[in-house]
Formats: structure tokens, sequence, C-alpha cells
């Protein structure tokens, strides 16, 4: 080899240098010949540079990827030999990452340095054969399948019997190599054929890794993917009764005992996977009329309940969250099931009970800051709401009742309730929605249901907790208030007290920015749904609003309550009221918003020039870049326009 030519391989080379180099190295990818100087290179050890072995490894490379089709069978072998040569020797001084198929397998008889590096070349044909995340050529897929099919064939005996080997040899003596091998096997699980895992000799060594501290997470894994692998519905069955069997005898099904969280996170992620395998089953075998074996299933299942319940209700949201698609999956059985058990009602109530107690923030929560944890929060809230709409499917008059329950014992002492609780008490209320309803119309149909809500948002509208000084409260009672504002269609003599509470410092003055926004956007919302009986409070609310359109910030030098974009609401609210008026002409309440402000006419008026070339410049003109005052269908409708102008062209 060109000796000058390597010494661009020198971190500090000089620019000429490494320009040979490169030129070096391009005239060596095009020769028949040179890829076999840099194999005897390296199986000679002629350079302990690695840089230099690093270049002889790139040539090689080139040489496979793209010439190896065109190299005689002996050829081939060198190429082989050589490699197998290298990784012999290499394992013995350290690890290395370079890719190779089967002669490898003879490194494990080696040291733990060997067995790393098989092990490593092991994840990483996983990696490069079935990642799915890896962009793949049409020919590099076709690649993939006839190498994956080629070691379905010839290979996984000998490879499963190598993981054994590993795992045996080394579970007490190394355990990075240990889990090492255990992740191996569990992301060849998926796309070999589970008999030579799933049986007594093999299976019984992660189950035994299970009550090691070092290896029990990583065999948690292992044994996840084992169940989460497809096949015959029975024998999936009886795979997980029998795992369950070792793990309860073992004490892990008394979750309570177990302190270590990170092993717990993993092991509800186990258990959900079992339980969502045995549901699986259950549902096959009942869709292919097996109902013996079907009802044995749904038995295996319901023993898992207890279970199931420990890992829903741990404080620790992650180890909860990991189990929630077992929940989710367990009910939609049940929905299925004509008459439900005793025995299963009081798990359905016992799941709505946790799920209750799982919504409530912690002490910690920061609501004015949210960072990373509050978002994971937040999105596991979101998951409790879909177990808590499946349970309104599931029992609807149990749900109902037992958020009535929850609810009315908590405002009954709002004011010496901690915040938290008195947030889940309204949140509840707001969720209950998902009970069933005739087409959303949940104040008309079943009467209990209707009566049970309206008692639950009168005590809401009543109560006086809309005062606690806590932002959770206010942002739910709010949200509460305009997701059930059909109630006040029903019972209107409510809607004063509720306008106040969106007025004064409760909402639109409130001391938070953040309430004041959303209270904004919710009062325009309210303001809308129910603009037929907003005609009494018309003037009122204008009056209360009015320091609330302003463009700019107040003379006295303080900043504006709310921001642009909020105003937009005011003004949307504005502009439905004042449609909505039957006592006053329109014109007299535009005028009272505007406050003669001929700076803020004067906006006004481009805008409207600028959005609609026709338009009636008092019917149309209260447009501006803040939002609607206005309602655009006015305009469209000439005979309805509020003054008899000759130039009005609308």
């Amino acid at each position: 080899m060109d000796e000058q030519a390597l010494l661009g391989l020198n971190p500090n080379a000089d620019s000429d240098f490494r320009q040979r180099t490169l030129a070096y190295f391009e005239q060596l990818k095009i020769s028949p010949d040179a890829w076999q100087v840099c194999a005897e290179a390296l199986a000679q050890r002629t350079y302990s540079d690695d840089h230099v072995k690093f270049f002889c490894f790139q040539v090689l490379e080139h040489q496979v990827k793209y010439k190896y089709s065109e190299l005689t069978t002996v050829q081939q072998q060198l190429i082989r030999e050589t490699l197998v040569s290298w990784l012999q020797n290499i394992s013995l001084n350290g690890p290395s990452f370079f890719f190779f198929f089967f002669d490898i397998l003879s490194v494990v008889d080696l040291n733990p340095r060997g067995v790393d590096l098989y092990l490593r070349i092991r994840m990483a044909i996983d990696s490069e054969l079935v990642d799915r995340d890896v962009v793949h050529t049409s020919e590099e897929a076709r690649r993939n399948t006839l190498i994956k099919d080629t070691v379905r064939e010839q290979c996984i005996p000998n490879l499963v019997e190598s993981w054994y080997q590993i795992l045996q040899n080394y579970q007490y003596t190394n355990s990075e190599v240990t889990c090492q091998c255990l992740e191996v096997v569990g992301t060849y699980v998926s796309w070999i054929d589970l008999s030579f895992i799933a049986n007594d000799r093999f299976i019984n060594m992660p189950l035994g890794h299970m009550s090691i501290e070092v290896l029990r997470e990583e065999a948690c894994d292992c044994l996840f993917e084992v169940v989460n692998k497809g096949m015959d519905s029975v024998d999936k069955m009886k795979l997980v009764e029998s795992l369950c069997q070792v793990l309860q005898s073992a004490g892990f099904f008394s979750v309570d005992q177990v302190e270590d969280v990170d092993f717990l996170a993993r092991f509800s992620k186990l258990v959900n996977g079992m339980g969502q395998s045995l549901i699986v089953s259950c549902s096959k075998l009942i869709k292919n009329g097996d109902i013996k074996n079907a009802q044995e299933a749904l038995q295996a299942i319901e023993t898992k309940v207890a279970l199931m319940l420990q890992l829903l209700i741990h404080e620790d949201d992650d180890i909860s969250s990991n189990i929630i698609g077992f929940c989710y999956d367990y009910l939609r059985i049940l929905k299925q099931l004509t008459v439900l058990s005793d025995q299963q009602k009081a798990n359905v109530e016992a799941i709505m009970l946790a799920v209750m107690k799982k919504l409530t923030y912690d002490e910690e929560y920061n609501f004015e800051n949210q960072g990373e944890d509050e978002a994971m929060f937040i999105e596991y809230r979101k998951r409790l709401k879909l177990l808590l709409d499946r349970l309104a499917q599931v029992s609807p008059e149990l749900l109902l009742a037992s958020v009535r329950r929850v609810f009315s014992s908590t405002l009954q002492n709002w004011q010496t309730t901690r915040f938290m609780e008195v947030e889940v008490a309204v949140r509840l209320l707001y969720m209950a929605e998902a009970l069933p309803v005739s087409h959303g119309a949940h104040f008309s149909g079943d009467v209990s249901n209707a009566s049970a809500l309206q008692d639950m948002i009168r005590t809401l509208v009543t109560s006086g907790v809309s005062s606690y000084q806590h932002t959770s409260v206010m942002f739910e009672f709010f949200e509460t208030i305009v997701r059930y504002e059909k109630f006040f269609t029903v019972e209107p003599q409510h809607i004063p007290r509720v306008l106040m509470a969106f007025l004064d410092h409760r909402g639109l003055r409130h001391s938070s920015a953040k309430v004041r926004s959303r209270t904004a956007y919710l009062f325009c919302r309210f303001v809308k749904s129910l603009n037929k009986q907003m005609n009494p409070f018309i003037e009122d609310i204008l009056n209360r609003i009015q320091d609330l359109l302003e463009l700019s910030p107040l003379e006295n030098g303080h900043q504006s309550l709310l921001s642009s974009d909020d105003q937009v609401f005011i003004y949307e609210t504005a502009g439905v009221l004042i449609c909505s008026s039957r006592e006053q002409s329109p014109k007299d309440w535009i005028s009272l918003c505007l406050l003669h402000d001929q700076e803020f006419q004067l906006i006004i008026y481009k805008e409207a020039v600028f959005v609609c070339p026709y338009y009636c410049s008092i019917c149309f003109g209260i447009f501006c870049k803040m939002g609607v005052i206005f309602l655009i269908q006015v305009c469209n409708n000439k005979t309805s326009c509020l003054h008899a102008s000759s130039d009005c062209s609308v």
C-alpha cells in the first residue's frame, strides 16, 4: 500500500495529504485487486493504527456492497475468512461493531468481550433487516427478506442455543452481558419461530432472571416481547397462564411489597401485554365459535383484574399509564356481555374509583409554568378520560351515581377542601358528558340522567365554588358551564349568576392572564349559544366590557387585561349581543361600544373597505383586525340592514 498516501489518515495531517488520501481511496475502490491488499493487511495485522484499519474496512465494504456478485467463489471465501480471522483476534482485545452474519458464532466460546461483540453484531443485523424506521430501496428490502428467510431456515436453532449458553454462563457473573443477551432475544422474537423460545427449557431462564434485581427489568422486556408475539389463541392462553403462575408464586403479584419503581414500570407493561394477549385470544375464540376455550380465556382475564387494579391505582403515573390498555380492553369485553356478574360489577366500580383518584393533580404541579412533567400528566389524563368514556358505555348508571356521590360530597365542603379534590369533582361533572344520551341532548330523553345532571350543574352554579382561589378550579368551572350551556335554556334564572362570574374577578378580570384568556373565549361561546336568552342583560354586559374593547393600553399606564388575540372574542361577543337586541337600535349599541372614538372608527372603516368592497359603512363597518363585532349574516340580508340610508350597498 502507498504509505505516503496513508499519512493523510492522521487527524493532524494537512490538507494536501488528506487530498492525496482521498484520491488513493478512490483508486483502490475501482481497482479489481486492491481490496485483496486491504484484506491481507487486516488478516496479518500489518497496521496497528485504527485509522488505517478503518480505511481498509471501507475498501472491503465497497467491494462487498457493490461488486460482491462479480467475485469468484474463492474470492468471496477469502473475504469471509479474513473477517472471521479479524473478529477472532479483535474479540480478545476490545469490542467491535462490524457487520457479519453466521461464522461469528464461534466467538461465543471466547470471553465476555467476544460475547459482547457477538451480541452487538446480532443487534446490528436485526436493525438492518427488521427496523422499519430505516428506509431501504426495493432491492435492499428484497435482500433483507431473503436473508431473514435464510436465517429462519438454517440458523435459528444455533442462534437460540448460543443465547441460552450466554444466559446460563453469565447470569451470575456478568449482568451487563446477560441484559444485552435478553435484549437480543426480545428483539429477534418478533420474526423467528416462537417455539424456539416459548418452551420450558428456554423460557424458564428469563423467568428466573425476574428474581435477580440487576436482570429483572430486561427480563420483563424480553418476556413482554414473547407474550406480544402472535400465535394460536389456545397456545397463547396456556403460555400466559404458565408465566403468570410462576410470577405469582414468586410474589410479583403483591405490588405493594415492591419498592423499585423502575422495575414496576416494566412489570406493569408486561402485565398489560399479558392481559391484552388474553383478550385478543378470547375475542378470536368467540369469533371462531370455540365457546369452551373462550370461557377459559375470560376466566383467565378475570383472575388478572386484581393485579391490574393494583397497578392502575399506583401512585407513580408511569406504572399506572402502562396498564391502561388492559383496562380499556377489559371494559370492551364486559360491554359485549349481556349480563355482568356481581364480581364484574365490582371490578367496573373499582376501575371507576381508581380513575377518579388518578385524575387528581399532585401538590408539585406547576400551573403557571408548565414543563415536561406537566405535559406528560395532561396526556395521562387524556388516557384516563378514554377509560371513563368506556365506563360510561359499560355501566352509565354506575358512573353517574359515582360522579354524583363524589361531586356532591366535595362541593358541600368546598371551602375547606384541597384544590385538587375540588378540581377533580368539577372535572368529573365535565366528563359526565360521556354518558349516552339522545343526540347529545343531556336535558331531554332519560329523565333520571337529565335530572341528576341538572342537579349537579345547579349545585355547581349556586354553591359559590366559582370563588375558589385556585386557577385550576376556575378553569374547570367555566369549561363545565360552557359544556352544559343547554342547562340554562331549561333553568334561565341562573344566567345572571354565571354572567357575573364571567365578568368579574373570577373570569375576565382574574389575576391570572391564563384564566382571563381562556375565559374570553368561553364567554364568547356562552353568549353565542344562549343569544336568545341574553336580551335582558345586553346593556349591563356591554357596559362592563367597554374597557376591554380598548385597542391600546389604558391612559393610567397599566397594560390591557386581554391580549389582542383575546380581544377578538370580546368584540365577537359584543357583536352577538348587539344583533340579539330587541329593545334598542343596534346603531346605538355600536356607539356605546365605540365610545365615540374617532381614531377607532377610522381604523374600523378602513378595515371594512379592505375586507369587503360591498359594504354598508354602518352595518358592516364594525369590522377590524381585532375581530367581528357585527354578525356577517346581517350584511347578507338587505332587509335586515340597520338603517335606511340610500348609500347602503349591502
